[in-house]
């Protein structure tokens, strides 16, 4: 089984990317499965084809599907809901929408995730390409699985006991309040429960790579770094990065020359930004790439010298861990020697350059206001270690 993720800031592309994959994979002789999670579905337009909640065959080998998230909710949450909507009632809150206070934010998200796993278990499919909600904030939300089940083993028991005793006096004390019973209970815990197999799945680098769609465009390389350090420290592995919509060098003349020169430059940055993850590239097309003939075409360009179902890398590029009570970035650069080695901490941004390698790395919230301590080479590896958070951000170099 393989499973290939596609996230991206809205409109680069990722959709049509990942339907190009799709397809180039259904040609090769797997049995694919395209399913989008995304909210704005827009597969169906992308394959020129009307898509369900159930698989709908587009050809031989390939199935496609948008997944209903009020269907989702429904199956995984419907219990839970109920509870919700009688605690609104109880607390006259009728002036309020109860629809959009029943789902926790981001849950919808997890619930058509989830979708992946039963899919996956089915044995209908050899790969599934998955068209992700952009920047892939809901995969972050797969971290939590770690917390729901130390609570679920260490904490629900002790207050599902207490709730066997308080209940009956609750409803009499408060004029009707249902705390939750075993149902609700039950449900809250199978829910995690299928989290937590899905993370497994999701989290294995041999069955599932995330690949981050860009176009060369400075705002969107600035939200494919930041998803790419949270992708990297929640434990996904990102083995490609894909540039969209790249001026060919025909196209550099006249009006678009300007362009043709920004998109190369930029090209460079992404390079720099996500070594050495492979970076694929598709031009930009002459006519709107819709239909499977234009699919076809972007996905032979995306993966003309590779195999699109293999995993393009292995290993985190990039991860932060507590070495003696100090936050340490390990950043993988080979062949790299300590003299060779310049760092330069902006805000936010850490520019790495050590001989041919020069890196941007968007800090997470951790290392933010930490000024650099000191860093060294081992087994490949730059370590970076960080002091103690200053009350104001400084330029280092």
């Amino acid at each position: 089984m393989r499973i290939i993720i596609y996230t991206g800031k809205g409109g680069v592309g990722k959709t049509s990317v990942a339907a190009a994959t799709a397809l180039r994979l259904a040609e090769q002789g797997n049995r694919t499965l395209i399913l989008s999670t995304d909210a704005a579905h827009s597969l169906s337009d992308s394959f020129d084809l009307q898509l369900g909640s159930e698989p709908v065959q587009i050809n031989e080998r390939l199935w496609g599907l948008e997944v209903d998230s009020l269907q989702e909710t429904e199956k995984h949450w419907g219990i839970v809901q109920k509870w919700l909507s009688g605690m609104i009632s109880w607390a006259k809150l009728d002036d309020i929408s109860t629809e959009e206070m029943l789902v926790i934010p981001g849950l919808e998200e997890l619930f058509s995730l989830m979708e992946i796993r039963s899919h996956a278990m089915s044995g209908h499919y050899d790969a599934i390409i998955v068209d992700c909600a952009p920047t892939g904030e809901t995969l972050r939300l797969l971290s939590y699985p770690d917390l729901l089940n130390w609570w679920l083993e260490k904490v629900f028991p002790v207050e599902r006991r207490l709730l066997k005793i308080v209940r009956p006096v609750a409803k009499v004390v408060t004029g009707g309040l249902e705390l939750p019973d075993d149902n609700v209970l039950n449900s809250l815990a199978a829910f995690v429960r299928e989290l937590e197999k899905l993370q497994k799945i999701i989290l294995d680098p041999e069955i599932t790579s995330v690949r981050l769609v860009v176009n060369p465009e400075k705002m969107v390389i600035a939200e494919a770094r930041r998803a790419f350090t949270y992708l990297n420290l929640s434990g996904f592995n990102t083995d490609a990065v894909i540039i969209n919509r790249i001026f060919p060098a025909e196209a550099g003349t006249g009006y678009w020359t300007a362009w043709h020169g920004i998109h190369q430059m930029y090209e460079e940055e992404i390079r720099d930004s996500f070594s050495p993850l492979p970076i694929l590239r598709i031009p930009m097309m002459e006519t709107e790439v819709c239909g499977l003939t234009m699919l076809k075409r972007i996905g032979e360009a995306a993966f003309v010298h590779k195999d699109a179902a293999a995993v393009l890398y292995r290993g985190k590029v990039q991860e932060i861990r507590k070495e003696n009570n100090k936050y340490a970035l390990e950043l993988v650069l080979p062949f790299v020697q300590k003299d060779q080695l310049q760092l330069n901490q902006r805000g936010d941004e850490l520019t790495v350059k050590a001989g041919p390698y020069k890196r941007k790395v968007l800090l997470p919230k951790a290392l933010l206001g930490r000024p650099i301590a000191g860093a060294r080479f081992s087994d490949q590896k730059l370590i970076i270690q960080f002091g103690d958070k200053t009350t104001k951000g400084e330029d280092r170099s």
